[in-house]
């Protein structure tokens, strides 16, 4: 592992594109099924509010993360896809997902201790 010199870190700034409950979890759909219509999103997620995924969604776009791409129809139809730059964090997400469970795992093995 790198040392890392805490006066020049930049985790914040991946930070500010990951943090919250749900853009992992919008990430990882678009990285397994890329794209996505604003109502598969939904489905994929149901605990998410409408006004709450269109805020990450916003977020995610203006990082260059996800793409939207509007199809000029009636309805109109709107498509969420990952960037080549957000597949970029499919490393860092499957890293925190392995952490994740393991940490899940060193939990659960002391409450039954």
């Amino acid at each position: 592992m790198t040392n890392l010199n805490p006066d020049f870190c930049e985790v914040n700034e991946s930070l500010d594109i990951l943090v919250g409950k749900w853009k992992p979890i919008i990430l990882l759909n678009l990285l397994a099924e890329s794209p996505m219509r604003f109502s598969e999103l939904k489905k994929a997620i149901p605990k998410i509010t409408q006004k709450m995924l269109t805020k990450q969604l916003r977020e995610l776009e203006s990082q260059e993360i996800i793409i939207r791409k509007v199809y000029a129809q009636v309805p109109p139809r709107v498509e969420y896809s990952i960037t080549k730059y957000g597949k970029t964090l499919q490393p860092i997400l499957d890293a925190m997902h392995e952490w994740g469970l393991k940490h899940k795992e060193r939990t659960n093995s002391k409450i039954t201790i």
